[in-house]
């Protein structure tokens, strides 16, 4: 058995990840960042908990922008197609869980 304590990882660059495991075809990672990512598409689906900080997360529905505040405990469930990007609030530590090699 493996106990991590997310609180507490930091990577050596931002998006920087622990991978924790891998489940079939699906990677589960530990991300920590203080810089947000890139707007992108999902290509597959995506989950997304915030266990430590803040994360807005902006996504485009119908050519809008929206953004929605993560906070510990928060799960973000990201279909194929979705377009968004996550911006730490300051920093944050982020579980996430997709197929590998998704963006």
């Amino acid at each position: 058995m493996i106990f991590l304590d997310a609180r507490s990882y930091t990577a050596e660059r931002p998006w920087g990840a622990l991978d924790v495991t891998e489940i079939d075809d699906a990677t589960v990672r530990l991300h920590w960042t203080d810089q947000p990512y890139v707007w992108h598409i999902n290509d597959g689906p995506e989950v997304f908990v915030v266990l430590d900080g803040a994360v807005d997360m902006h996504y485009r529905r119908d050519g809008e922008e929206h953004v929605e505040r993560l906070t510990p405990g928060r799960i973000c469930y990201a279909q194929p197609g979705d377009e968004h990007v996550a911006h730490p609030a300051p920093e944050a530590r982020i579980l996430v869980i997709e197929r590998k090699g998704s963006i």
